[in-house]
């Protein structure tokens, strides 16, 4: 069964001041006893999810594009005429097998989105420019990806990946599914990740122009492998080379966990 929500507001009905009233949305999930999954993605704007004791998810949008036409009132109006704005994000919520899609009705407006979610759903989060990714308290698998904003993942239970290009990413994981890699990673800006203190894991750590520094026992790999690149049937090179990252273990090892940035430090916390 599909359920589709569009939210939309005419900009001609709109008063001066409307576009400050967020569009609301409260969607039921076809069966909410079977594993259940949120998906939001945007060009402009920012995410915020939360979870919560309930069943439902209750989506509020609300936009960013009366802001221009406030800035400059008086611009290109017509002798004897105001100015209408035209509120709304145009927010589109579609559910579809146990899985929510929430987005905009056209890709480059821009809007922040608040989300509450039963707090065991599993995310799937986007956004290219002008806002940062936050989820709190979800018990499930989590998935963020933000171009140019920042990402923060408070008390997490299950896994997550999360990648920051233009930003720092900041991550608490309170239990971990077990037996499931993750992967932690930025550009431009720290990875700052707190564990439980009792994981088992393998950890694959890099960055080219930072420090790493832990507060855990990482026992790190002796050996380490050259990397091999024979192309020479291709008429190309043969060249070894020795990865500037570091592995290791903690607790004994375990699912490999990735923390990588380019330009940034990584630090690896033990939960207090």
């Amino acid at each position: 069964m599909k359920r589709v929500f569009l939210l939309w507001i005419v900009a001609g009905g709109m008063l001066p001041w409307a576009q400050d009233s967020p569009e609301r949305v409260t969607v039921p999930f076809s069966d909410p006893s079977r594993p259940k999954m949120v998906k939001v993605s945007l060009l402009n704007g920012g995410i915020t999810v939360k979870g919560y004791n309930g069943k439902e998810v209750i989506v509020e949008s609300r936009s960013r594009d009366g802001d221009s036409g406030r800035r400059h009132p008086d611009r290109d109006v017509p002798p004897g005429m105001h100015r209408i704005y035209g509120g709304g994000a145009g927010l589109q919520v579609e559910e579809s097998e146990n899985t929510v899609t929430i987005g905009t009705e056209r890709i480059n407006n821009s809007a922040d989105i608040t989300v509450q979610v039963p707090v065991d759903t599993s995310l799937k989060l986007a956004t290219v420019n002008g806002g940062n990714i936050v989820v709190d308290s979800v018990n499930g698998d989590v998935d963020v990806n933000n171009t140019n904003g920042a990402v923060t993942l408070n008390h997490i239970s299950g896994s997550a990946i999360a990648h920051a290009l233009n930003g720092k990413v900041i991550v608490t994981l309170d239990k971990v599914t077990p037996n499931k890699a993750m992967s932690f990673s930025s550009l431009n800006g720290n990875v700052d990740v707190t564990l439980p203190s009792d994981i088992k894991c393998n950890v694959r750590m890099k960055t080219d122009n930072g420090e790493i520094y832990s507060d855990f026992d990482v026992k790190l790999d002796s050996g380490q492998q050259p990397i091999v690149e024979d192309n020479r049937n291709n008429r190309g090179r043969y060249r070894v080379r020795f990865d500037h990252g570091m592995t290791g273990s903690i607790n004994g090892g375990g699912p490999e966990i990735q923390f990588t940035t380019f330009n940034g430090n990584i630090y690896i916390r033990k939960a207090k």
